[in-house]
């Protein structure tokens, strides 16, 4: 994933904003042990926290625009 954002704008505050929002909301779920598909939820969920915390790397300009560290 490539991210073209200017760092300095309020839109990127406001990206930044929403993803740290995200991972938030994903770490207070809790797993439903006895719900049906609740392994393949959580492995979702999991992915996506990775997937943000990597994008607010990228925009911070802590890893390189490939993902690669």
């Amino acid at each position: 994933m490539t991210v073209s954002i200017d760092p300095g704008s309020s839109q990127t505050t406001q990206i930044l904003t929403d993803l740290y929002f995200l991972i938030a909301a994903l770490d207070r779920r809790l797993p439903r042990l006895k719900q049906a598909g609740e392994a393949q939820i959580a492995h979702d969920a999991a992915e996506l926290r990775e997937r943000a915390v990597n994008l607010i790397k990228q925009i911070e300009g802590k890893t390189p625009k490939d993902g690669s560290q």
